[in-house]
């Protein structure tokens, strides 16, 4: 008899991957999106490495090349908006069974994603320490609260 249930819905950490991001010498070129995710994405970020200081997370998303759902590890740097979200999606819900997270309650979603938001700003803002190229069209330069001087282009 085949199982057909579906899995309960789990209070996962949702974000979006960063339209533009910094790239190459000094970040000085612009690519936009990442290698595995388009600029805008929505992913599930499933796990994080706490011990690395969270820097890179594990993630579902649909991917770049085909539009079927990835689950990849990525740079918190290249995500932003972080959110608590109850997540109901299927195909979602049975790659996170398969890995390590547990059931969160949103109030646990609502912290982690607060802490991830604060990370990932201060990733993308002192990962290359280098001035930004003009214009800049980085998430930081776009959402206008990059560094002074640095006005979005």
């Amino acid at each position: 008899m085949a199982e057909s249930a579906t899995p309960e819905p789990l209070w996962l950490v949702a974000a979006n991957v960063v339209r533009w991001r910094r790239y190459g010498d000094g970040g000085q070129e612009l690519r936009p999106g990442t290698k595995a995710y388009r600029g805008g994405a929505k992913v599930y970020v499933m796990g994080t490495y706490g011990g690395m200081a969270h820097e890179e997370v594990s993630t579902i998303g649909r991917g770049r090349g085909s539009a079927r759902w990835i689950t990849i590890d990525t740079g918190s740097r290249h995500l932003h908006t972080f959110r608590p979200e109850l997540v109901y999606s299927p195909a979602v819900l049975r790659r996170d069974e398969a890995r390590w997270v547990a059931s969160r309650t949103r109030e646990e979603a609502e912290e982690l994603a607060a802490l991830l938001e604060r990370l990932a700003a201060e990733y993308r803002d002192s990962h290359y320490r280098t001035p930004h190229p003009t214009p800049c069209l980085c998430h930081t330069c776009l959402t206008a609260a990059g560094p002074e001087g640095v006005t979005p282009g």
